[in-house]
């Protein structure tokens, strides 16, 4: 018997199958008889092979998968096995007639069938039959499509065109009867649409509102979270120095025990000023957030406000730190929100002050450009990280850098906002290790602002 091997290399000495490059050079199929043996495996419709006998000779594994066969089941039986009763008797009769010289029956013509599986379930079939010559040898080669599925969807198809003829009767007849009715049927469905219309309208705008609540909601939720996680951490430095010093003040009872009491009250103190300045940084975000801060513009002397400024940030300043204030106008006069704008210069003096290190100057610079009032903090401090310098504004976002120094993440985001309200700007240019500056420009008064 021929093997399935012997059936390959008698092919491959007899045909040269090519293939055509991008590179218009020849590839030889048989160069790597694998390649043949790969498509004949994986072709999605079976290839039986049989031998003038009907012996089947070679199989792939769509064969295998469509008749229940393993392939050693299949290999040397009669290729009858995989065929109806009716045509099993009649199939030897056929490939004899054929090989005497008689007219083909189905071999170079395709036709449909009726397989038949392991399971004796029938199935049908297209069948397309043809001979090959392998070293004076002859062969047939079928190949055999699945029609399960598409005898199904044309049974479905004539099922639905029988349904839909019927309802296309049917509704013809009631048609007919309600021709007079039709004017009133009309009006009625343009009514229904113009109804639908709208209601689907309301329905859209409910849930963009929905979605726009469910997103603010989510946005709260995590600023909820945020809060008590930072809030519990803030909290914590300054409770615990207050409770500390006051435990120790007690142990400090004589007169000349003074100096050591003197210095756990200012270390109450300036950690009462931090508890403080943290709630004053929630209350006024809050404010924000409800739009309860508005403008109350004043004429006062940014020399002055400059002046309380500093006079309270005195005594946080480190050994060495000096702040400098330089100003290309004397006695600026400014119609503004003092409030806003003294928050705005305490915070961005006080990040200076705490972001850099001891025995370094701090710039305060002014100058007018009517209608505006512009001035710049420059400190020498360690500075922002480039990619952390596009988020600096964002509520509670701090820099990689600042993590081990004690913040909220509010100040900036506030003062953005307050500058925003004043109809102003801020920008800033920082170099990591080398410090920051910050330039804020508003309208000298607020109806330069509207004008």
């Amino acid at each position: 018997m021929t093997t399935i091997n012997s059936i390959y290399d008698l092919h491959h000495k007899r045909h040269r199958p090519h293939l055509i490059m991008p590179d218009n050079q020849p590839f030889i199929l048989d160069s790597n008889p694998a390649i043949l043996r790969a498509i004949f495996e994986t072709a999605i419709d079976c290839i039986i092979v049989i031998d003038e006998r009907g012996q089947i000779m070679m199989v792939n594994e769509a064969t295998t998968k469509l008749f229940g066969y393993e392939r050693t089941e299949m290999i040397g039986q009669n290729v009858r096995m995989l065929m109806p009763d009716h045509h099993r008797v009649r199939h030897d009769q056929y490939l004899k007639n054929y090989r005497e010289g008689g007219t083909p029956k189905i071999i170079g013509i395709g036709r449909d069938e009726k397989g038949k599986r392991k399971d004796d379930s029938l199935f049908p079939m297209r069948l397309a039959v043809n001979e090959v010559f392998v070293e004076g040898t002859r062969y047939y080669a079928g190949i055999i499509q699945d029609k399960t599925h598409l005898r199904s969807a044309e049974a479905e198809i004539e099922r639905m065109n029988q349904e839909l003829e019927r309802k296309v009767i049917q509704r013809t007849l009631e048609l007919e009867e309600k021709n007079n009715q039709l004017i009133q049927i009309n009006t009625t469905l343009n009514r229904e649409i113009k109804e639908r219309q709208q209601i689907e309208s309301i329905l859209r705008d409910n849930e963009r509102d929905l979605q726009h609540a469910l997103e603010k909601e989510k946005e709260l939720n995590e600023l909820k979270s945020r809060f008590v996680s930072m809030a519990s951490h803030e909290f914590r430095t300054p409770l615990s120095t207050i409770q500390s010093s006051a435990g120790l003040i007690s142990r400090y009872p004589l007169s000349e025990q003074q100096q050591q009491r003197s210095r756990h009250i200012e270390r109450i103190k300036s950690s009462v000023n931090m508890l403080t300045g943290i709630l004053d940084d929630f209350l006024s975000l809050a404010k924000l957030e409800e739009g309860r801060i508005s403008m109350t513009p004043e004429t006062f002397t940014f020399d002055d406000l400059v002046t309380e400024v500093l006079d309270e940030l005195r005594p946080t300043l480190k050994a060495g730190q000096k702040m400098i204030h330089e100003s290309k106008t004397v006695k600026i006069q400014l119609k503004q929100d003092r409030t806003l704008l003294k928050h705005v210069l305490y915070n961005l003096l006080n990040n200076a002050t705490k972001y850099s290190p001891e025995n370094r100057s701090i710039f305060l610079r002014t100058e007018v450009k009517h209608p505006i009032f512009q001035f710049e903090i420059e400190d020498q401090g360690i500075g922002i990280p480039v990619q952390d310098q596009t988020h600096l504004f964002t509520r509670f976002f701090r820099a990689k850098n600042v993590t081990n120094i004690q913040g909220t993440g509010l100040g900036l985001n506030i003062v953005r906002q307050y500058i925003n309200l004043m109809g102003g700007e801020i920008q800033f240019v920082s170099t990591e290790g080398k410090g920051s500056c910050f330039t804020i420009r508003i309208p000298i008064s607020t109806e330069s602002a509207t004008s």
